[in-house]
């Protein structure tokens, strides 16, 4: 692979990040932030925060996506900070980490900087306010990395304790402790799908799926440490940077490893990005250089080589580059290769070897395509044998050549055989009905004596006739449960050609009901999938596709009734549903709410918040969200309080009621330092207090005051 540009900045990169405005974002081990032209690489702006990194496998800067915030852990790690980039002012600073802050991250929505700890805990600060907002679930060891889902929803956090956890941002609920790691988790990706990615220590990969948290498959070929994690091409393909500067790539859909030395770097990769506009792979290395790589490189040329009929020159070129082979144009050799053995089979079926060595000639310096021709034109050799007992009537001497060489099921002849086969079977089958038909039905089938595959289907049609007058009424009726149990018991019945009537029936269902799903009539529909329901093939799929209309028919009804309730449940529990007009308008109009809230909860105005979010109130998908302000707002009072110096009793009173409510957070642990300090004499004991959760805390619990 060749560097399409580059450029090097002294300093090793920490963070490369394409802007939402386009711009591309460089900072360095020293935090020298630098604003990019993406294309030209042309200096923008940028400033200096001199904030000097000596260790950055962790994620130790990050911006938000509109570029106007960004996060830093302070040089000795004691603390992470959240600056305002436009004034280069600090808006707040987190130092309740007990040990040292391990990484930082700012949420997809630009809403909440987090910063994560070797405590195992993980702070969510408002980017506005700069107030604590929340925390997430703990690890017990230090936390490694951070990521956040494409919208917004999710956030993941991975350990030394070996786990990830998964967090419902939208809902604020935990969702999963994932336990498959037998090393410390180092590295985790959102990766598209409702999928993730992390990787141990031990260089182990894991693909999840957050909704179930099963494992969907472990990567293999992943030979050192992962630094650096990115996908491309809308999920397509994933990209592993290492530590000893390799670049790993896989094809997302089969998890196929396509190149364990994709581009090999003599420097760590620290930071990985993919710009989707240009199809370039942007990867930044600890000696501080950025290089932007065409991940499609080569594809003009496998296009010359085309158009010159050098295929052994295109199969190198995708073997350096197998990103090559998901192009069009490797789609067209693809398929000139599927026609070329279309051709040379017919070749060999007429006797002409010449001919097919010829129709071969262009594929035959490529190893893997050679083996391949060199197979079916040694397994060709007995065709003229088969064809000539074919044409003596020889049944069922030409259908033992055929079981020794499969390959000549293909061919005409052998197709000719089979529809010989059908017609008498069939016409064998109706005289088996009749009353005195039975010899005729044998003397018809008796040239396919001796014909293993055959014998059976024939004893089974003499021995059970009653058996295929039951599988006609059940067809007749359209009992096609019935019909299918018959045929799984007695499999001769597939004979018959009602059987690939229904076969073809069940496909013309499913593609109509795919019609009617994609055309908004999901009611008809549902109607045909019920009869789908008994086909064997289709039921799994059936089943899932009918809950997901059934799913989608309650949520529109409700937002048609407006009954929020029912469909704000339903719409935190599905990111499909964000995807609809309806869902966008709702989530929408939740972050709009919420937005208002969180302002009220800064200045400890309950009330406000109250009015704000009354239209949610018995949503119950909502009430870890809604209880999580209410929190945020009461330590602000509680904050408040101090700072007033109130009276120690008030204050330690306010501490009990927000133990009553939330139970023993963070927020709450981290208060009570800075309220000790403040007043020495307090004796409150947390053992000996009634503790609440914030999993239990409902609307009915709402106070004006904490302290009151």
């Amino acid at each position: 692979m060749e560097v399409v540009k580059s450029k090097n900045f002294k300093e090793p990169i920490v963070l490369t990040k394409i802007l939402d405005d386009g711009r591309l974002l460089i900072v360095d081990a020293k935090t020298t932030i630098r604003f990019l032209d993406k294309d030209s690489l042309d200096l923008l702006n940028g400033f200096k925060a001199n904030i000097a990194h000596e260790r950055y496998k962790s994620t130790v800067v990050q911006f938000s996506s509109d570029g106007k915030y960004f996060a830093s852990l302070s040089a000795d790690c004691k603390e992470s900070r959240l600056y305002n980039a436009e004034t280069k002012k600090a808006i707040t600073k987190v130092d309740r980490h007990q040990g040292e802050a391990s990484c930082v991250g700012i949420s997809t929505d630009n809403k909440f900087m987090f910063s994560c700890g070797d405590d195992g805990k993980t702070f969510a600060v408002d980017m506005e306010s700069g107030k604590l907002a929340f925390t997430l679930p703990v690890h017990v060891d230090t936390v490694n990395d951070i990521a956040f889902s494409s919208n917004g929803n999710w956030v993941a956090t991975c350990s030394y304790d070996k786990k990830i956890s998964i967090f419902h941002l939208a809902m604020m609920t935990p969702k999963h402790k994932l336990k498959a790691h037998a090393a410390a988790v180092m590295k985790v990706s959102f990766i598209g799908q409702n999928r993730l990615v992390s990787v141990d220590r031990n260089a182990k990969a894991i693909i999840w799926d957050i909704y179930s948290g099963k494992i969907l498959m472990r990567l293999e070929g992943v030979h050192d440490d992962v630094t650096q994690i990115t996908t491309a091409q809308d999920n397509k393909f994933l990209f592993l940077g290492t530590a000893l500067g390799y670049i790993l790539v896989y094809d997302l859909a089969t998890y196929e490893q396509l190149s364990r030395k994709y581009i090999k770097l003599q420097s760590p990769i620290t930071a990985l990005v993919f710009d989707e506009e240009n199809r370039h792979l942007i990867i930044s290395c600890q000696n501080g250089d950025i290089l932007f790589y065409d991940i499609y490189e080569g594809e003009a040329h496998i296009t010359t080589l085309l158009k010159e009929k050098k295929y052994e020159l295109i199969e190198a070129h995708v073997k350096t580059n197998p990103i090559l082979g998901y192009t069009k144009i490797y789609e067209l050799v693809s398929n000139l290769w599927e026609n070329t053995l279309k051709k040379a089979k017919i070749c060999l079926q007429k006797g002409d070897k010449a001919g097919a060595i010829t129709l071969f000639s262009f594929f035959k310096n490529i190893p893997s395509k050679n083996r391949v021709m060199q197979k079916i034109i040694t397994e060709y050799i007995d065709f003229p044998k088969f064809l000539e007992l074919a044409k003596q009537g020889k049944i069922v001497l030409a259908y033992g050549v055929v079981n020794m060489h499969p390959l000549y099921k293909e061919s005409s002849v052998y197709k000719s055989l089979e529809e010989r086969w059908r017609k008498a079977f069939a016409l064998a089958q109706k005289h088996s009905l009749q009353p005195k038909g039975m010899d005729t039905a044998r003397e018809i089938l008796a040239p396919y004596r001796g014909i293993s595959e055959k014998t059976i289907l024939m004893q089974e049609l003499f021995a059970k006739g009653e058996i295929y007058k039951r599988f006609k009424v059940a067809i007749g009726q359209k009992d096609f449960k019935i019909s299918f149990e018959l045929t799984k018991l007695h499999p001769f019945l597939q004979e018959f050609p009602e059987y690939g009537t229904i076969l073809n029936y069940a496909d013309s269902l499913y593609m109509k009901s795919q019609e009617l799903i994609n055309g908004g009539n999901p009611n008809q529909a549902v109607k045909m999938l019920r009869v789908l329901a008994d086909f064997p093939d289709f039921s799994a799929e059936v089943k899932e596709l009918m809950k997901e209309i059934e799913f989608k028919k309650k949520f529109f009804d409700a937002v048609a009734s407006n009954n929020r309730t029912v469909a704000y449940n339903m719409l935190d529990m599905s990111d499909d549903l964000l995807n609809t007009s309806d869902g966008q308008r709702l989530q929408q109009q939740w972050n709009s709410d919420l937005a208002e809230a969180n302002s009220f909860a800064v200045e400890g105005y309950s009330k406000g918040i109250e009015d704000a979010l009354k239209e949610y109130m018995k949503i119950s998908s909502k009430y870890m969200a809604i209880g999580t302000v209410f929190g945020w707002c009461y330590m602000i009072q509680l904050e408040k309080a101090v700072e007033g110096k109130k009276d120690q009793r008030y204050i330690e009173d306010g501490i009990k009621n927000y133990i009553l409510n939330f139970g023993l957070q963070d927020q709450i642990l981290s208060f009570y330092e800075i309220f000790i300090v403040k007043y020495p004499e307090s004796k409150l004991n947390f053992e000996l207090l009634t503790k609440g959760s914030l999993s239990m805390w409902r609307p009915t619990m709402i106070i004006e005051s904490i302290l009151d």
